[in-house]
């Protein structure tokens, strides 16, 4: 059984993501980052990519190939301000759905390290 099963697939990712996209929604650190009006796309890749991540569906690299997440990212000045803002609102997200402790712990510890390979900066 994969992760993305044990932790209750689709319903349980799109939990996460919409909470974490309803935090940076408000976030005067991280919404100028997104220069869509409406972050529902920016929600829907993030929402597949961890889906495939985790071993669920792989629609995203169908869609979109490689994640190539540094590339991907690099026009965006993410300096650690930033980094800990996605992380606060991760970090509510995971706490709404309420994982046990073994899974909620292995998810965190994967986007922990993902939010500080995304620093390109140190400048705020």
């Amino acid at each position: 059984m994969s992760f993305y099963d044990e932790i209750g697939g689709e319903e349980t990712i799109t939990r996460i993501v919409a909470r974490f996209y309803a935090g940076v929604a408000g976030d005067e650190v991280l919404r100028p980052m997104y220069p869509e009006e409406d972050l529902g796309p920016a929600e829907e890749r993030f929402r597949l990519f961890l889906m495939q991540y985790w071993g669920g569906p792989t629609t995203y690299g169908e869609r979109r190939g490689h994640p190539r997440l540094r590339m991907r990212h690099a026009p965006y000045p993410v300096d650690p301000t930033a980094r800990d803002h996605w992380l606060r609102h991760f970090r509510d997200a995971l706490d709404e759905v309420a994982l046990p402790p073994e899974q909620d712990q292995q998810f965190w510890d994967y986007v922990t390290h993902a939010a500080q390979f995304m620093v390109n900066t140190m400048e705020t």
